[in-house]
């Protein structure tokens, strides 16, 4: 589940607990409500965490060393060979 899955769920999680009037036989709505949000900050929370952790830069151990590599073509006239 992404950043906007989570986010979601706090938004509906919201709506259910301050926003409704429900009243529903077995079901509590208020507790649905505060249960979406705790799952969604749990998610929110944990996202942030896997993010902060994929930027983390680790310089290379080993250098690199690049080698130029000189290319001469022979087109047949200028080495001597075309004439």
């Amino acid at each position: 589940m992404g950043l906007g899955g989570c986010i979601i769920l706090i938004a509906v999680g919201a709506i259910l607990t301050f926003a409704t009037d429900w009243h529903m036989q077995g079901v509590n709505l208020h507790l649905v409500g505060v249960i979406l949000m705790i799952v969604g900050l749990i998610g929110v929370t944990t996202f942030s965490s896997i993010a902060r952790r994929r930027r983390v830069m680790v310089p290379p151990a080993t250098t690199v060393v690049e080698e130029e590599r000189h290319h001469t073509t022979r087109d047949g006239y200028s080495d001597g060979y075309g004439l």
